[in-house]
């Protein structure tokens, strides 16, 4: 029987449709981000060049993940649009499209991976056991790319009918998974089943992921919306292919830079030693936890917005970006402090290494004062996805995660000589500069497509 979630984010009070979506939202990507955590602590577990392996191998994989990552919010937004404009139909076809998009996209990056994995490890890394373990984790771990497009053009498909509760779900079923593989896989059964050693955790992830797939498709198609879908209409045509990819493409590019621009400080840390690479790995993933509240909320302007852009409700657009940034401001208020204090004693419990601890609370008390620019940036790009011009959002990360880092990290450690606070450092120059050029180009679009971004909005 057809699922009856179908919410019209185009009536009723903005603030409702945020509780909604963000809510559900930060909760799955809560459990996503202890998901890779749970890696990260039995990796720990195996050795210091196991965390930074997994670091390396990661970062590496995070490349064809781009592609998904820029599927879904293409997705949010072109599926949202035609459901705010009345297009059941079109919606319909878009979605069916999306997916066939999504394996056909796995496809390729999975071949493509065999070449570019191991050479952008090896680039950023220095020869030895952490490099070895980065490379095997990033080939066990591209057979889960199917899963992972897929479940991200899915997520797209189900936020833009105002359904995140599917993908919370299925990350919340997956992180208890992963607690229960990662041994098994790991260290197997004594006398009855062999482990797979460090190899375990990428294959405890396929086959978790593998679930998620699968969960989030047969959501997508029990929406009232998806009841009349045929088998025909997954057939790739070309022209639902262009436009996906055009609206894909340019987020999925803004992610590379961004995953890229983590390759460049592995490539600035490596001269530190692995300690500072196992650091950053762990501290990255303690950040994000605290970045999920922001996250969700950023992330449900998405939708939101797509819909009342759509639908030619501008004055909810701006109503809801607005209301996006003042929300956003007080969580970024409450973590800040909480990362700043409590980093010793998050970071301890993953590494009993001094060297690992030490450079990774530099990152997060650095890192802690970043959060209310973070916030903004993630809520610009949403808003330009929402107006269906993504191709802004790649300039924006060309800038900070493309130039700016790579520069402002030359300048502190290059050019002054700093430890790696210098590497710290240059990321913050890179993303209070990064916001200036944001607001700017939202400044100048929004005054384009909604009739300008900060008029005041009736209540």
């Amino acid at each position: 029987m057809a699922a009856p979630i179908d919410l019209d984010l185009t009536q009723g009070s903005i603030a409702t449709h945020f509780r909604v979506l963000a809510v559900p939202a930060a909760l799955g990507m809560l459990f996503n981000t202890l998901y890779n955590v749970v890696d990260m602590f039995f990796a720990g577990m195996l050795s210091t060049s196991a965390q930074a392996g997994l670091a390396l191998g990661y970062q590496a994989f995070y490349i064809a993940l781009s592609v998904g990552v820029g599927l879904g919010a293409a997705m949010g937004a072109l599926v949202g649009n035609a459901l705010g404009a009345g297009n059941r139909k079109g919606a319909r076809r878009l979605a069916a499209q999306g997916m066939s998009f999504g394996l056909v996209a796995a496809g390729l990056l999975a071949i493509a991976g065999f070449w570019y994995g191991p050479f952008a490890i090896k680039l950023v890394s220095e020869p030895g056991p952490y490099r070895e373990a980065g490379i095997r984790y990033f080939q066990v771990l591209s057979f889960a790319l199917p899963a992972f497009l897929m479940a991200f053009a899915c997520n797209g498909i189900l936020q833009a009918h105002g359904d995140s509760k599917s993908f919370q779900r299925a990350l919340l079923v997956a992180f208890l998974a992963n607690i229960g593989l990662n041994p098994l896989m790991i260290f197997g059964i004594p006398g009855l089943v062999p482990g797979m050693g460090f190899d375990g955790l990428a294959a405890s992830t396929v086959l978790s992921q593998s679930g998620v797939m699968t969960y989030m498709i047969v959501q997508v198609l029990r929406r009232r919306n998806m009841a009349r879908i045929r088998a025909a209409h997954f057939l790739p045509r070309i022209g639902p292919f262009g436009t996906i990819g055009l609206q894909t493409m340019p987020t999925a590019v803004a992610m590379l830079v961004m995953f890229l621009s983590g390759f460049v400080m592995q490539y600035a840390l490596k001269g530190f030693g692995e300690h500072a690479v196992a650091a950053y790995g762990v501290a990255i993933r303690l950040e994000q936890i605290l970045l999920l509240p922001i996250l969700g909320v950023t992330g449900a302007l998405l939708p939101i917005a797509a819909q009342n852009f759509g639908a030619k409700k501008y004055e909810r657009v701006r109503g809801s970006t607005h209301f996006c940034w003042k929300v956003g401001l007080v969580m970024a208020a409450i973590s800040c402090p909480v990362l700043w204090i409590f980093a010793p004693h998050f970071l301890s419990l993953f590494s009993d290494d001094p060297e690992v601890i030490r450079v990774g609370v530099a990152y997060l008390r650095v890192d802690s004062l970043l959060l209310p620019a973070y916030m903004m940036l993630f809520s610009i790009n949403s808003l330009l996805q929402a107006l269906k011009r993504p191709i802004w959002t790649v300039w924006i990360s060309l800038y900070r995660q493309g130039f700016g880092i790579a520069f402002f990290v030359w300048v502190f450690v290059g050019l002054w000589g700093f430890d790696e606070y210098g590497v710290w450092y240059g990321v913050a120059c890179a993303v209070l500069s990064g916001l200036g050029v944001g607001l700017w180009i939202a400044t100048v679009i929004a005054r384009t497509e909604i009739g300008g971004l900060w008029r005041p909005v009736t209540a």
